[in-house]
């Protein structure tokens, strides 16, 4: 459960997962398959560039079904959604669920490949056949557990052991095994898994191959000191093995043996090759790194975080920011900011919106810094700390960078560094980064007009003093009151802020299987969702002062996640049972509270007795409808998963004291949950990890009634013998295994 501090928004931050195109929903059009949406399918179509990279196909509940890539977006996802007969069954079946498309741009088709192994095996969607293991490229593995490693191509990257450690994977395989090949001319290499003969060296060591492993003619350690130098060369750290070809090479040119010289040449450019600066896999498993660089017109920037871990890209989150109040917030003096180091004027990446002019952007580094400032404040004070990597590449310095690099080493609990990349690879990440912002801003262009219409229409219905900013979403789903959970949504400027999105089980005892309550659960979650705020009141604090100079977390303590309007999915009920829970806490006139009805889409305020008038394809209306649907699904979803975990959960892990390896020991003693049911505590005790003081326990669990005052067993029967006969039931063993369920 998400339950507590929710993050702040400053300088209108808002998160995605991967960026989309909502302007669908915001044409009310829903979320349904773009099959049968041809004006839809022709906008998000044409979105799409003509570079290579990789795309992703969701389907309604937000899952990815299919990740490929493409010499030329544009063309290739085309191809999917055009009558060919050349389509197989599957294909077919995937493009009539595709909901939504996202993509992301490489510099080149390689990269696009390795790319699209990375995030196949990260996701593992549905309709992907290929790639779903780590067995479609091959890793280099050197068995460092060893005294002797071996150093060998594999497809199969698993840790035999813990110090065992692999490199890549590796797109062309024939180059791998060719530069390995060379490693091993070049340094003297273990070159046998085991040894030819058992008392002399093979002939490898005769000619200078192997240093005698097998004879131990070299001590384990200096074999491995040999080791780590090869090893750098998969690390992308071959300049020690390039000085040394490059020698080798020249001592072969001043001896004439210009035929041996051309092969060491040809070997050096198969080094390169292989480690040449790849974006998408970098050769250093260990590394782990975020970029962020963002793009920016006179209104908005869209801020791209590329997530690479163990050398690979693994995710992407997508921001939107106000660049406007970026700007005010430098020219007001904002408390707290620091001056910023210089930035040249050329190396400040600003898009012209189309038709307008380019004097009112924010084209200084201070500004722009500034909003990478804050999404870094955002997002970081959300996840673990386990999350945070120890590398931060930025597009443009801080206000206040070592403030920020501190308090990242402080949460993560090691140290924490920020770079502004200005050459090589990792400035290559970033213009990479920035492209991908471009497009998500010319995306965000187009819509912006309609979120802005939709919000100021929000804000006359509700009769609000300005447009609201930020809108939360809650709503509750469960079956009879069984796996009871809520979720809460957040809209920023009319857009899902999904880092924002919080779930919630229901704790509340009166709602379980059988016994459900909406309106009692309903007013649990406001109490949860708002009681740090109650607190704040109590102690003095001026809310709206507080919600209106919330700047970053770091000055607020995380008190700015007030929302402008909270909307509750239900009618009047719902909507009195949760100002109910605000008059508890004090809120009840500080928050902005409706409900949305499903059955006419009527929006309810508190303590009126006839909803607004409204017509339900208004603006307001629609944006309502859009927040009501999400919180639903994002309900839904959790719901599902919980119900699930339940079901598959064994009866035997309620009981304390009993792991995942206890409950497969006693399964597979008994056969059956009910015959340990009908065993005695002595009989439990005799199972296989199972003491004299848990077997008891186990008995009391499924025998609560036949204790005795002084919790003894009324009637004890030592050595009872298991029935015979006795079924198979959910929890059986028939196949050395625990079964999934008798939930």
């Amino acid at each position: 459960m998400l339950d507590g501090a929710v993050v702040p928004t400053l300088l209108g931050v808002e998160a995605t997962t991967l960026p989309r195109n909502p302007a669908a929903k915001d044409l009310g059009t829903g979320s349904g398959p773009l099959v049968l949406n041809p004006e839809r399918l022709k906008a998000r179509l044409k979105e799409l560039p003509a570079e290579p990279g990789c795309y992703m196909m969701r389907d309604g509940d937000d899952r990815i079904l299919y990740i490929g890539k493409a010499k030329v977006l544009r063309q290739r996802v085309r191809s999917y959604f055009h009558n060919s007969p050349g389509h197989s069954p599957r294909i077919s079946l995937m493009v009539r669920q595709v909901c939504d498309l996202e993509f992301i741009v490489t510099d080149s088709e390689d990269e696009a490949l390795a790319l699209e192994s990375n995030l196949i095996k990260h996701h593992q969607p549905h309709f992907n056949v290929l790639l779903k293991d780590d067995k479609k490229y091959p890793y280099v593995c050197i068995t460092w557990s060893e005294n002797y490693p071996r150093i060998f191509i594999t497809r199969q990257r698993r840790f035999r052991k813990p110090h065992d450690r692999f490199y890549g994977p590796y797109v062309d395989v024939g180059q791998l095994r060719r530069t390995l090949a060379m490693v091993k001319r070049v340094f003297p290499l273990r070159q046998r898994p085991q040894p030819l003969y058992r008392d002399r060296t093979c002939l490898n060591f005769d000619i200078g191959r192997c240093p005698g492993v097998c004879q131990e003619k070299i001590s384990s350690d200096d074999y491995q000191q040999i080791l780590r130098k090869v090893a750098m060369v998969f690390q992308g750290r071959n300049d020690e093995l390039l000085t040394l070809l490059t020698g080798q090479m020249e001592r072969y040119a001043e001896r004439l043996d210009f035929e041996a010289a051309a092969r060491v040449r040809d070997q050096l450019q198969g080094l390169e090759s292989l480690s040449a600066e790849q974006k998408m896999s970098l050769g250093d498993s260990s590394i782990s790194r975020d970029v962020l660089a963002l793009a920016a017109d006179r209104r908005v920037a869209a801020v791209q975080l590329f997530q690479m871990r163990a050398g690979k890209l693994v995710g992407r989150l997508g921001f939107t920011a106000d660049a406007v109040k970026a700007s005010s917030a430098l020219a007001e003096g904002e408390p707290g900011l620091l001056p910023m180091p210089a930035v040249p004027a050329d190396a400040i990446s600003v898009a012209e919106a189309p038709g307008e002019p380019t004097d009112e952007l924010p084209a200084d580094s201070a500004s722009l810094g500034l909003i990478l400032q804050r999404v870094i404040e955002e997002h970081y004070s959300q996840v673990d700390p386990v999350e945070i990597p120890p590398e931060l590449l930025l597009q443009y310095p801080l206000p206040q960078q070592q403030l920020i690099e501190d308090w990242l080493s402080e949460r993560r609990g090691r140290k924490v560094r920020l770079a502004v990349p200005q050459r090589q690879q990792k400035a290559d990440w970033i213009e990479l980064v920035e492209r991908n912002a471009g497009y998500e801003l010319q995306r965000t262009q187009r819509t912006a007009e309609q979120h802005q219409l939709a919000t100021e229409d929000l804000a006359q219905l509700l009769d609000l003093a300005s447009p609201p900013r930020r809108i939360e979403g809650f709503d509750i789903s469960h079956i009879q009151g069984s796996d009871a959970v809520a979720s809460q949504v957040v809209f920023i400027d009319g857009l899902p802020a999904k880092q924002h999105y919080r779930k919630y089980r229901i704790q509340s005892s009166s709602i379980r299987s059988g016994h459900s309550d909406d309106f009692m659960a309903m007013a649990e979650i406001m109490r949860r969702r708002f009681r740090r705020w109650a607190q704040a009141k109590a102690e003095g604090a001026d809310l709206a002062e507080l919600a209106r100079q919330a700047s970053s977390t770091l000055h607020t303590g995380g008190l700015n996640d007030w929302p402008d309007v909270v909307m509750i999915d239900g009618g009047k009920g719902q909507l009195s049972a949760v100002m109910e829970a605000l008059r508890e806490l004090n809120l009840h006139e500080d928050l902005v509270v409706c409900s949305l009805a499903k059955q006419r889409e009527e929006v309810f305020l508190p303590g009126a007795k006839q909803p607004l008038d409204s017509e339900p394809g208004q603006l307001g209306i629609v944006l309502l409808r859009r927040l009501r649907d999400e919180a639903h699904r994002f309900a839904i979803s959790f719901h599902r998963q919980q119900r699930g975990e339940r079901m598959k959960r064994s009866r035997l892990s309620d009981i304390p004291g009993l792991g995942p390896k206890r409950v497969k020991e006693l399964l597979a003693h008994f056969r059956s949950i009910d015959a340990i049911q009908l065993a005695s505590a002595e009989a439990i005790a005799k199972a296989p990890g199972v003491g004299p003081a848990l077997a008891r326990q186990i008995w009391e669990y499924f025998h609560p009634s036949d204790l005795d005052g002084d919790g003894q067993p009324a009637v004890a029967n030592p050595g009872e013998p298991v029935p015979a006969g006795i079924p198979l039931g959910a929890d059986s063993l028939a196949t050395g295994s625990p079964g999934e369920g008798d939930a």
